[in-house]
């Protein structure tokens, strides 16, 4: 065969494959690759129906067993043997001291070393290893934080089992959180904005605080308001650090002194006190605070997307 003839094989060969390319697309699948699609839709289809059923039917046992038992004088007194009255205003207080506490440290460290990393830092490598161990700390388990708490902030730095060391705690475990997610929600702002700002003569802070932090500000609120969902519900990690007294206190008062939150609460008595009437009314509380942040989340983040779209 001549190369002439070869070369005239070889297109001939071509031009039949995109026919029958052309034929396929036009006459649709085939039989086997309607089926795969049809099994994979069917096994989707039943891993939706799972996913829905089991997160309904927990929501909605909770709610059921819990919600009948929320009464006023449950939240708006304290635990009393003497009285045998049972109340969880202490440990609600308890977890808002927490909440705030953690919220105070945590934001400014976690936005700050996002700007720094996502705007100042020049060295790639130095970034990645940080942005790892962030991801690292961000999986490990929250009773070993627990342990790590207890051992440093409780003996180590003498704060003894206390609300204040228990926040310290969870700002270890929401620094991570916090970090990543506004260091992402930084990585989304278009390099136009800061280029077109440095050409006006603005500073590299001016440009950030003016020009990045407004164009990014949704995501950075919307992993706040998750982060304050982190910390509603960790109980292992308050269990080495906070304690588990029932004590109204002020709030610097409170800060200094053993308390436990909504979540230890929880675990005190289902398991110690075997009153899970009171458990599962603290579990509905929980839950309804979980569904209001979430939905929290979701509201802001809308809102904050269609002001910045305007």
């Amino acid at each position: 065969m001549t190369k002439q003839e070869a070369i005239g094989a070889s297109q001939t060969a071509n031009v039949k494959s995109v026919m029958t390319v052309r034929a396929t697309a036009k006459n649709g699948p085939g039989v086997k690759r309607k089926l795969y699609i049809g099994l994979m839709k069917f096994l989707m289809g039943i891993s939706i129906t799972i996913t829905c059923g089991l997160v309904l039917f927990m929501i909605g046992y909770v709610l059921y067993r819990g919600v009948p038992n929320i009464s006023w004088k449950l939240v708006s007194t304290s635990p009393s043997y003497l009285d045998d009255n049972i109340g969880i205003l202490p440990d609600i207080l308890n977890t808002l001291y927490i909440v705030i506490a953690t919220l105070v440290i945590v934001l400014p460290l976690g936005v700050g070393a996002a700007i720094y990393l996502t705007e100042y830092a020049t060295n790639k490598k130095i970034v990645g290893m940080i942005e790892y161990a962030a991801e690292t700390l961000s999986g490990i388990p929250s009773i070993i934080y627990g342990l790590v708490g207890m051992l440093f902030f409780c003996q180590f730095l003498g704060f003894q089992t206390s609300i204040i060391a228990g926040a310290l705690t969870l700002v270890i475990m929401n620094l991570p959180t916090v970090m990543r997610t506004t260091q992402e929600s930084l990585k989304t702002v278009p390099q136009s904005y800061r280029e077109g700002a440095f050409g006006l003569g603005a500073g590299k802070w001016r440009v950030i605080r003016t020009v990045v932090l407004p164009g990014c500000i949704d995501g950075v609120i919307t992993g706040c308001i998750l982060s304050v969902g982190r910390i509603l519900g960790e109980s292992a990690a308050l269990l080495f650090t906070a304690g588990v007294a029932h004590v109204v206190n002020g709030l610097f008062e409170g800060l200094a002194s053993s308390g436990a939150s909504l979540t230890v609460a929880l675990y005190v008595y289902a398991k110690e006190r075997g009153k899970f009437d009171v458990a599962f009314a603290i579990a509905a509380i929980l839950m309804i605070f979980a569904l209001i942040i979430n939905l929290a989340a979701a509201l802001v983040g809308k809102y904050f997307k269609k002001r910045r779209s305007i």
